[in-house]
């Protein structure tokens, strides 16, 4: 009788389809069984009646990324995925963002470099496409594709960083022709720096006021434009950091008219509000992002659109600048004006806890949509479908043993990343990662880091798995 590698036993295993009950065998870092009773194993690991998952994959996170103005991310590869190992996330997609008449491919290379010898967790990269003169888009983008990088981020905001819509179009086009999914960062720029400028003249510039320059507004015309050049390019687009419900009114809108859009949220937007920027002092900038926070009634059309099939994905967004750092959020001082204030929240450990209890724990959506939006709707839009995302005879033994009744009290302190404070402190979360497994090695046992540095395999990305996003709630919907 052939012996296992590992057998994790008892388990009540969750797809994005199904909740049953079995044992899991696993061979040369593969699922290789799914059944009652397998048989022999060099380990078990008891489940003892516990949920198991396919691990997570955080398909929006910033690690090493370079800034300018000697502004710097806190994590880098290592303490970045260290962090997302920890919360349950087995696979990272952060990236390479090219420089304005710099190569993409530059960036690309840059990027390796940044992350060799440090990921304990498997990773790919996007590409962020800043500059897109001919030669990026006839011959560099291409090449790319077809190099496993099947995926590109555009900004329609940021000065460094925004493409005017002939450029987004042009980008669109490249998208379609070569099979990759755009991400598109949707918020008018131009209404954004009319409004800033009304607020500095006026003399309001404390954090508070960030989210008076990037009103709901300016995020739904954006979303509405990029709908728009999607349906004109013939391409499927994914609009990403949602925040409110104007922005989901015009992503239902064109789901219903049969435009191929994708939709991704993140947790800032379901558990904070602008409120959380309108406290005494400077503390107001350690949630400064965007799109800001908005209200409550945005957090509910947020949550009803995960249950309703509107959103696909849920990420963290981790863009970790410490607080008390001159290269951080403080990089001009404690009391710089919202505008010099870089944007961006940690959270890259406290993904999933956070949408699995107040989620699946609160009854606002199912298990299986839980993991459809975390791990299996990823890896299909992102091209790592079926290797990743799922548990099934033949994927990557990715696998995580939750502790859903386990409280936890988030603090600072008992997290991994290298940011100084985490927007969620004091937050009651119920459930939390207990054992995490990338490709059958066990990563972190009950809050313990087992893996070694440079582990973590880079991979190619093939064309996304785009026909039929898996979101299942009780008036599931999918566009």
């Amino acid at each position: 009788m052939s012996v296992f590698d590992m057998v994790i036993r008892n388990a009540v295993v969750a797809t994005a389809a199904d909740v049953f009950e079995a044992d899991i065998g696993i061979t040369g870092g593969i699922v290789t069984a799914l059944g009652r009773d397998l048989g022999p194993a060099v380990r078990d690991i008891d489940a003892a009646g516990r949920y198991v998952l396919p691990g997570g994959i955080d398909t929006h996170c910033h690690l090493d990324q370079p800034m300018q103005d000697g502004v710097r991310l806190a994590d880098d590869f290592l303490s970045g995925t260290i962090s997302a190992a920890h919360g349950g996330t087995t696979t990272v997609v952060p990236f390479a963002c090219q420089i304005q008449r710099q190569s993409v491919t530059a960036a690309v290379e840059d990027y390796h470099r940044r992350a060799a010898g440090k990921p304990v967790i498997d990773y790919a990269f996007h590409l962020i496409i800043s500059d897109p003169t001919a030669v990026v888009l006839r011959e560099e983008l291409p090449a790319l594709i077809g190099q496993g990088y099947t995926s590109f981020k555009i900004y329609m905001t940021y000065e460094s960083l925004r493409l005017d819509d002939r450029q987004i179009i042009a980008v669109l086009a490249v998208a379609r022709s070569g099979g990759a999914m755009v991400m598109v960062h949707a918020e008018n720029s131009d209404c954004i720096t009319w409004l800033t400028t009304q607020l500095e003249q006026a003399g309001q510039t404390a954090p508070f006021y960030h989210s008076r320059s990037r009103p709901p507004a300016v995020e739904r015309e954006g979303a509405h434009r990029a709908i728009t050049m999607s349906e004109i390019v013939d391409v499927p687009i994914l609009i990403v950091h949602v925040s409110g419900a104007e922005a989901v009114e015009q992503i239902r809108w064109a789901q219903g008219r049969g435009i191929r859009i994708y939709a991704e949220t993140c947790p800032q937007y379901l558990l904070l509000t602008a409120e959380h920027l309108d406290v005494p002092g400077f503390e107001g900038a350690k949630v400064i992002c965007s799109p800001p926070p908005r209200d409550v009634a945005s957090q509910q059309a947020i949550w009803n659109g995960l249950a309703t099939g509107v959103f696909h994905v849920v990420s963290s967004d981790h863009s970790p600048f410490r607080f008390e750092d001159p290269a951080g959020k403080k990089r001009y001082g404690s009391d710089a004006p919202f505008t010099k204030v870089p944007n961006g929240v940690p959270g890259i450990e406290t993904r999933l806890p956070l949408l699995f209890s107040e989620g699946v724990g609160k009854d606002r959506i199912e298990l299986t949509t839980f993991v459809a939006l975390t791990a299996t709707n990823p890896a299909k839009l992102y091209g790592l479908y079926p290797r990743k995302g799922t548990i099934a005879v033949g994927a990557d033994a990715d696998i995580v043993i939750w502790d859903h009744t386990r409280d936890v009290t988030i603090s600072n302190r008992m997290l991994h990343h290298r940011c100084d404070y985490t927007p969620y402190e004091g937050m009651q979360v119920r459930g939390w990662p207990a054992v995490v497994l990338s490709r059958g090695d066990v990563v972190v046992e009950e809050g313990k880091l087992l893996a070694e540095p440079g582990r973590g395999h880079f991979l190619r990305c093939a064309p996304p798995a785009l026909a039929r996003p898996t979101v299942r709630g009780s008036r599931s919907t999918s566009p």
